[in-house]
């Protein structure tokens, strides 16, 4: 019989992600992020390329990064509903862990491969949050797809995409409860 660890299982079985929107100050300090970073950085990663880094935004940056998403909706000719959602989580975040894919060149690794170990990397940063007690939200939206938002906010170069933009910080109020998967409809069972 395999050793269980039933408290990861049980967060596991019970984790939910916060709204970005409820999360207020206080947010972790860098000391209190090192070891959530550690932790999303033992994530799977097939030929140990490491295809993805970490930028890390903290509070005084967003204003920043909420003026030029909102720039960028213009450029594009989003709406203005869809420019006050993309400026919004810069204006409400209180720190985020940009998850930045980067493509690296491998006769044996595939790129699709780099790209789920990236999307492994903002899961396991997600959960390691929520495990050390904050409230997290992994987004993205509109601006993060856009290659001229991703270059000037974070200086991203051409074999780099963002993943994911994981916001952290301290719990307002619980989210409710909502419906899950029915495992039923979603999973085959082959016996031979």
């Amino acid at each position: 019989m395999p050793a269980r660890n039933d408290a990861a299982l049980e967060f596991l079985l019970s984790r939910r992600s916060r709204p970005a929107k409820t999360l207020v100050a206080p947010a972790p300090t860098r000391e209190e992020l090192l070891p959530i970073l550690t932790a999303a950085a033992r994530s799977p990663d097939h030929g140990k390329l490491e295809p993805w880094r970490f930028i890390v935004v903290e509070q005084p940056a967003m204003a920043r990064l909420a003026a030029l998403a909102e720039e960028t909706g213009r450029r594009l000719g989003k709406s203005p509903e869809d420019i006050a959602k993309g400026r919004g989580q810069f204006d409400q975040g209180q720190l985020a862990v940009v998850v930045v894919e980067v493509q690296k060149d491998s006769p044996k690794i595939l790129p699709v491969e780099q790209s789920y170990s990236a999307g492994a990397v903002c899961l396991a940063l997600l959960n390691a949050a929520l495990a050390s007690g904050w409230g997290a939200n992994w987004l993205s939206g509109w601006a993060s797809h856009d290659r001229g938002f991703s270059a000037a906010a974070f200086g991203l170069a051409e074999n780099e995409r963002i993943a994911g933009i994981v916001h952290i910080a301290t719990e307002s109020s619980a989210p409710p409860e909502r419906p899950r998967p029915d495992l039923e409809t979603l999973t085959t069972w082959m016996s031979a």
